[in-house]
Formats: structure tokens, sequence, C-alpha cells
């Protein structure tokens, strides 16, 4: 590993800053949580994220290499711009990585959250270190990351990892990106919560969701899974279903060595992944088969502030556009 000292990583989202201080070897040592309070402008929140990492640092200044954050996009990490981010409102062409430099007078990096995520896992978590590994984080959305050969890898225009939003099914539900049958519509959270609202009365579903609130999730429909549900289990099998459809796309044209499922989602392990790895299999190529094992993320609510610091720990992380930055 080159990462030399000490490293802080920070997580932006829309409700919340986490943000640790964190060893060469993935320890945290120090962690820090604010309000985001996306709702005072662009200005108050970078006030915070500066406050973050000044409580962070505080009497190791000398020892950080580097702040990396990990921001919602859409953003340009190699420019350290972000965009217009949903989950950000008010945020439109913001250039936080130089705001950050000039007023902490240390090196910024920035990366999307999705891609943070899938380095953290990749150093820190259930990648290991090793070759090439596709990231998917399963929840409200579907969030992905791809580190291939050892380097995260961004794209052209470093938007690349959208495996949400291909198409596994023409015919599919409408997605929120405005377009039809999108895995995201298909497999996320949401998408197995409103299929478990359209299924008939008597499935235990409505009956466990009732005893919780009366709204349906995703893990009401897991849990009548579990207890023998039909209706259950026909949402179960056409999410892994499709799940594996878009998986198994991936691994004909990257052949990673694992795919690591985080996000709400994957906590209905126990259900998910015997079925995921036997559908996979199905959809593979015989020569395929058995070169990919899907796992659950190992990180969990840490994967974005460790791969944030991670991404001082090797600065060649772009594959395909000759950035090395």
């Amino acid at each position: 590993m080159t990462m030399k000292g000490l490293c802080v990583g920070i997580d932006l989202g829309g409700t919340k800053i986490a943000g640790a201080l964190v060893d060469q070897d993935g320890s945290i040592l120090r962690r820090i949580r604010l309000e985001t309070r996306v709702e005072q402008g662009p200005q108050a929140v970078i006030d915070r994220l500066v406050e973050a990492i000044v409580q962070l640092t505080d009497g190791v200044r000398s020892s950080v290499e580097g702040v990396g954050v990990a921001a919602p996009g859409p953003l340009d990490s190699r420019s350290g711009v972000v965009f217009s981010p949903p989950n950000l409102p008010g945020w439109v062409d913001v250039p936080l990585r130089q705001v950050l430099e000039d007023r902490l007078g240390v090196p910024v990096k920035l990366e999307n959250d999705a891609n943070a995520a899938a380095w953290g896992e990749y150093w820190f978590g259930a990648g290991q270190r090793k070759g090439s590994m596709i990231y998917l984080t399963v929840s409200t959305g579907v969030g992905s990351g791809l580190v291939l050969d050892g380097r995260l890898f961004r794209g052209e225009n470093t938007f690349a990892g959208e495996i949400g939003h291909t198409i596994v099914d023409p015919e599919g539900p409408p997605c929120g990106c405005g377009r039809q049958g999108c895995l995201e519509s298909l497999v996320s959270g949401t998408a197995i919560a409103k299929f478990g609202q359209t299924t008939d009365p008597s499935s235990l579903i409505h009956s466990l969701a009732a005893k919780d609130g009366g709204v349906i999730r995703a893990e009401h429909v897991f849990e009548a899974y579990r207890m023998g549900d039909a209706h259950a289990e026909k949402i179960v099998r056409q999410t892994v279903r499709y799940l594996a459809i878009g998986l198994s796309n991936l691994i004909h044209i990257f052949n990673p060595g694992k795919i690591v499922v985080g996000g709400g989602v994957s906590r209905a392990g126990d259900v998910l992944f015997p079925l995921l790895q036997e559908q996979l299999d199905s959809y593979l190529m015989a020569p395929f088969r058995g070169t990919c094992e899907a796992v659950p993320a190992a990180l969990g609510e840490d994967a974005g502030v460790l791969g944030a610091a991670a991404l001082w720990t090797d600065r060649r992380q772009q594959v395909g556009t000759g950035d090395s930055s």
C-alpha cells in the first residue's frame, strides 16, 4: 500500500455528513457525524464539511496526507466539480475540491459516492484487494462501482458504473430516470416494496406490514418469503432473476472475481445470496461458471468514508482514459 500517514474520509449525503480519520490499515481512529442541512445552501454545507475535517485532524494535521470526499453525483472527479445532484438542491457546478483545498490547505480528492464505497470494499472490505470486483448497493435505488485489475474505473466522462440503469426488461416498469425496465426499477428496495403492495391482501406481506406501521417495505417481502408465503416467493425469485440477468451481462464483459452486494436489500443475505449464485451460474457461459462469487459487503455504513480515505492509497486509480491522478 502506498498510503503514508493518516487520511480523512468524508461521506457527504443529503441528510448527514459522516467523517473519519483513518490510518494506513483502514482502522478508524476518530469519527464525526453532522447533519447536512441542505436547505441552508452549498456554502453552509461546505462550512460544515470544513468544521468536520478540522475536528478530525485536530493535533495531527501534519500527519494527514490528504482528504477524500465521497459525494452524490453527477460530478467530475478529475476537475473536482459537483454538478447538480438531486440530493443536494442548490448545488450547481460547485468546485468543491478547490474550495476545500483553499480553506484547509491540504490536498483533496472528490469521488462519486458509489465509486468510493466500491473502493472502500475493495481495499478494506469484501474485495480483499484482489483483481477485479463489481460493487452493487441495492437500497432505495441501485448504485454501483467497478474496480478492474485493482483500479477504480470511471470511464471517459467519469460516468461509468450506472448498472442500475442498464435495461434488463424493455417491457418492465417505468424508472425514475425516465426510461423503462431499468435494473433499478425491478430490484431496488423501492421496487420490491411496490411489488409487495400489489399482492393479494391474504399474503403474509400485508399482515407483517400491518404490525409494523402499515407501510409495506422490502423487508416484509423477505420475511414473508422465509415464512413460506407464495406471493413473496414470486417477488423474491423475480428480483433475483433480474439481478442475475444484469450481473451476468457484466460478468461476461468484465470477468470479475467477485460481486460485492451492499445496501438495505443485502441484509436479506440468507435469502438472496444462495438464490443469486444459483441463478447467476445458469445465465453464464460455461467458461465463466464458478469464476465469480457474489458476496455481501463487509463495511456497512463505513464503506463511503473508508473508500474516500482510500482514494489516497493508490495514485493509479483510473483505467481506460489515461488519467492517473
